[in-house]
């Protein structure tokens, strides 16, 4: 499959994985999951087929990991704006995590702190690396330094997605400093 099939095929699956899964006729269960056959199926009703081959390699090669199939079942690994429960466990996090951002936001990140917005879960980075890549989608880059420690020390609750996005409800300012 060629990169442009790739890519394609990933953003429709984050699409009816993460956000609109109805759009298409899809029903995901309170964990996220839904069946591999049930999926291909509605992708080909929706003018999009696609091949359990094509899933798979594309579930596979992703470099953000961002779905895992476990038997004849699929989902996304975090980043829903529907209601999911990923039923992840609580994780004690390093000592820091980094989220990547953008000059334009920092005023309200300063006032507010990291807020999940649209999802269910702000997204952090185990390395400044990942979180440059993310801040870079929408500009040019920031990169916060997030105190998981003291956050976890505090009571906050962490949790891990399987490709090694780590989730918090929140991240209250007093938690962040900008990288230089």
């Amino acid at each position: 499959m060629d990169e442009r099939r790739t890519v394609k095929v990933s953003k429709y699956l984050s699409k009816h994985l993460r956000h609109q899964p109805e759009r298409i006729g899809l029903t995901l269960d309170e964990n996220g999951w839904v069946a591999v056959e049930e999926l291909l199926h509605a992708a080909a009703r929706h003018g999009f087929p696609l091949s359990r081959a094509e899933l798979d390699q594309v579930v596979a090669a992703n470099d953000k990991r961002r779905f895992t199939v476990e038997g004849d079942r699929i989902r996304a690994d975090q980043g829903h704006t529907v209601a999911v429960d990923l039923d992840l466990p609580p994780a004690e996090p390093p000592a820091y995590l980094y989220h990547g951002t953008v000059a334009r936001v920092m005023d309200a990140i300063r006032a507010e702190g990291l807020r999940p917005m649209a999802r269910h879960h702000v997204h952090l980075s185990p390395d400044r690396e990942t979180a440059t890549r993310v801040g870079a989608r929408r500009g040019r880059p920031l990169v916060l330094t997030v105190d998981a420690g003291a956050m976890h020390r505090a009571g906050h609750v962490f949790r891990v997605s399987a490709n090694g996005v780590w989730l918090a409800d929140a991240v209250p300012p007093g938690f962040l400093r900008l990288r230089d």
